[in-house]
């Protein structure tokens, strides 16, 4: 969508957290019919992260929060909004936003909690720079957050493997350079997917009851095969739909981000553009599907690592529960 505003939001730093204890594959073979082999040739995944019971989905919220301030010098009092990507709050309500700025002492800024399940990240950017675009506001976080060890069920070989804890976030300030930051973003929903990927209880269709926990419906639940194919396209198809409406070839794009879902539907997703696995960005073999968390996650340990320079072009991608996917233009700016 093209920015009538008088400024682009741009990316002014980046920081990320992971929990400490790793859970290797080995670690399901004790009570899943599963090995380590069968879990890396399906997902990709070797290992991931889980916070400790008394770990929310905050704690993780505000320690990415604030490496991205310190790496900035910027206060928290400086900061203007703080939106969290979220599908684990840490409660219903308040908002987990509202959470992390009491905690970092952002006691200038408001916030709120925005869930898109896999695709949150990208529609919370995408939300993020409406206020900066706009000249309403200056600086701007946003974070992309779940613990999703509890929403996994733990009998469900499937499912269980695939999921990790990981938070990560964007802060966000104005240029008048509308040449640099984000420079597009393409969002869609379909809610024709909301059978094939959901979490059926705890809000008001199936409130928390007996019934509602003896039937799992806390957990995710998905129809793994119909769900790749619809990731495959949706992240491709968004993909290639932002690169065409901004003149961009594969050669123009340093890197690919995309939602880690699963590394097959990463492989996939790369294929059906053009684009060679070392234009992906991937850390899912290290981390799993930490949903919110993916996207940010990659891009911060990418840029820490020295991987990403001033002017790269990237190309980030989603595809979520609702179904929901996107893409956002980023060309790097620090």
């Amino acid at each position: 969508m093209s920015n009538k505003g008088p400024y682009n939001a741009y990316v002014s730093a980046v920081g990320h957290f992971f929990p400490d204890k790793v859970i290797p594959n080995s670690y399901y073979e004790s009570f899943l019919d599963t090995t380590d082999e069968w879990i890396k040739t399906r997902t990709g995944i070797s290992e991931r992260r889980f916070t400790e019971p008394d770990q929310p989905t905050s704690y993780m919220a505000i320690r990415a929060a604030k490496m991205a301030l310190e790496k900035r010098g910027m206060s928290a009092e400086e900061l203007d909004l703080i939106i969290v990507s979220t599908v684990t709050p840490d409660m219903m309500y308040p908002a987990t936003a509202i959470l992390v700025a009491e905690a970092i002492g952002a006691k200038n800024a408001f916030g709120f909690d925005l869930s898109a399940a896999c695709s949150g990240f990208i529609f919370g950017l995408s939300t993020a720079i409406q206020f900066i675009q706009s000249g309403a506001y200056k600086n701007v976080l946003i974070i992309g957050a779940d613990k999703m060890q509890v929403l996994a069920d733990m009998s469900d070989r499937n499912n269980c493997i695939l999921f990790g804890d990981a938070a990560a976030a964007f802060l966000l300030e104005p240029t008048e350079d509308k040449s640099i930051g984000i420079l597009d973003h393409i969002l869609h929903v379909d809610g024709s997917g909301k059978d094939f990927l959901n979490q059926p209880g705890g809000g008001s269709l199936n409130p928390a009851s007996h019934e509602t926990v003896d039937k799992k419906m806390h957990f995710v639940r998905q129809d793994g095969k119909v769900v790749f194919k619809a990731a495959v396209k949706g992240m491709a198809d968004v993909s290639a739909e932002i690169m065409e409406k901004n003149n961009l070839k594969s050669e123009d794009v340093a890197y690919l981000v995309p939602h880690q879902a699963n590394m097959r539907i990463i492989q996939a997703t790369a294929d059906r553009m053009g684009v060679s696995l070392e234009k992906v960005m991937v850390n899912i073999h290290k981390y799993g599907n930490t949903t919110s968390a993916t996207i940010p996650s990659c891009v911060s340990e990418y840029y820490y690592a020295g991987k990403i320079k001033k002017g790269d072009n990237l190309i980030l991608t989603s595809f979520g529960a609702g179904y929901t996917w996107g893409s956002v233009y980023l060309k790097w700016a620090i």
